[in-house]
């Protein structure tokens, strides 16, 4: 019984010895690459490592007759090279061009919007004046109110402007009396002087007398206006529609000639006051369409109507004003706005941007096919929309490789094949 036991313990090491001198030399023959050193750099032999000057181990593997390394040849199947070059390695061999897919772009205007910041400013801002002195008798506005032109703003203290009144009245009406008489007078001296019973040097004085008279009533006429002026001016009244603006005269206190007695401002219509580039500036003129919006979201549309003529020497900007109305008068002086202007349109491609692509020297640009060769052309971007990307430095008509253009470079002749 104990000698069976041996032998079955026997039997199982022997097996187990067997199993292990197989996988030794399985992975005797193995290939162990070191990283960093590439695909063929850092290959050694597994048994290499084992035994660097040999043993019985590599005399055992030599025996089997399997290779201790395995080298790559230089060619399409090393690993070693990327699938751009594999690829075009493969073309050389086989004699083929490499194929790319263009696309044909043709010229076309590029719609050229401007984006001015600035804010709103009111068109008119108007100082209702006193045009005499007196004491504030009455205000009839209050601040923020809207007003139109001829309403009551304030009223002065009329003092003795009535009794002018009367009084140039009355002058007016003696000096007309004074007329009538030297008119009749005229003509009775000239009745007279027909029938010969007065001197005919009498009729000068008789004219004289009528010239006069004439005289005085057109003086006393002068005065009842004046008179009536003066009391006219202690009625203050609004020049122009708009909003009342403080400050606001009180009542009581007094106004000399030019004082404010309220400030009108004319919100319709406004002016949209911006900065436009230098850059930009060759291109801007009167009367270009422009839409505004407000930082409190309100629109409005608008014209250049003011390009001033010398930058601002701290920005080198130029000052442009925009009109735009305001029937609502919803838009408030002050706030801050963008205007963007529209300046015409400029000859540009519109191109999808993964036809963009980076040359040896890191500029920018697309690669294109003529007469079958590669050609790259630098570009410079315009904009930036969902469509695509407006472009310049581009030919009129242009064939741009959309797929396959990093695997080709310029002067490269290649099979350009048209996108279904």
């Amino acid at each position: 019984m104990r000698a069976q036991k041996i032998m079955r313990a026997l039997k199982s090491y022997g097996v187990a010895l067997v199993l292990i001198l197989l996988i030794a030399l399985w992975f005797s023959t193995g290939i162990f690459v070191q990283g960093g050193n590439g695909p063929t750099g850092g290959e050694t032999a597994v048994v290499e490592l084992l035994e660097e000057d040999g043993g019985p181990i590599t005399d055992a593997v030599e025996k089997t007759g399997i290779a201790l390394a395995v080298h790559h040849e230089e060619g399409i199947d090393d690993p070693a090279i990327s699938i751009a070059a594999r690829n075009d390695l493969a073309s050389q061999i086989e004699g083929e061009l490499r194929i790319v897919r263009i696309e044909r772009f043709n010229i076309q205007p590029m719609s050229l919007d401007v984006t001015l910041r600035g804010h709103t400013k009111a068109s008119t801002s108007l100082n209702v004046v006193a045009q005499t002195t007196d004491i504030v008798e009455t205000v009839a506005v209050e601040e923020g109110q809207t007003v139109e032109m001829g309403d009551l703003i304030c009223t002065l203290h009329s003092g003795t402007r009535q009794a002018s009144i009367n009084q140039a009245t009355a002058a007016v009406a003696q000096a007309e009396a004074g007329l009538a008489k030297a008119q009749l007078d005229f003509d009775t001296n000239f009745e007279l002087l027909a029938k010969g019973l007065t001197p005919e040097n009498s009729a000068e004085s008789f004219a004289a007398n009528l010239k006069a008279a004439e005289a005085g009533l057109s003086a006393a006429q002068v005065g009842l206006r004046n008179a009536k002026d003066a009391l006219e001016k202690t009625v203050i009244t609004a020049g122009l529609s708009g909003v009342i603006q403080g400050p606001i005269a009180e009542i009581g206190s007094m106004l000399k000639f030019g004082d404010s007695c309220a400030t009108i401002i004319q919100l319709d219509t406004m002016v949209f006051v911006g900065a436009i580039p230098q850059a930009r500036i060759s291109l801007a003129k009167l009367g270009m369409a422009a839409e505004i919006t407000t930082i409190n979201g309100q629109t409005a549309s608008g014209e250049v109507s003011f390009i001033a003529v010398s930058s601002n020497p701290a920005t080198r900007t130029f000052e442009v004003e925009i009109e735009f109305p305001n029937p609502g008068r919803n838009i408030l002086d002050g706030l801050t706005a963008e205007a963007l202007v529209e300046m015409g349109n400029i000859p540009a491609h519109l191109l999808p941007q993964s036809a963009l692509t980076l040359d040896s020297n890191g500029v920018l640009g697309v690669q294109a096919v003529k007469n079958g060769e590669v050609v790259f052309h630098p570009l410079q971007i315009l904009g930036d929309t969902r469509e695509g990307i407006w472009v310049s430095g581009l030919p009129v008509i242009v064939d741009v490789i959309i797929l396959g253009q990093e695997y080709v470079t310029e002067g490269q002749k290649v099979d350009a094949r048209y996108v279904e």
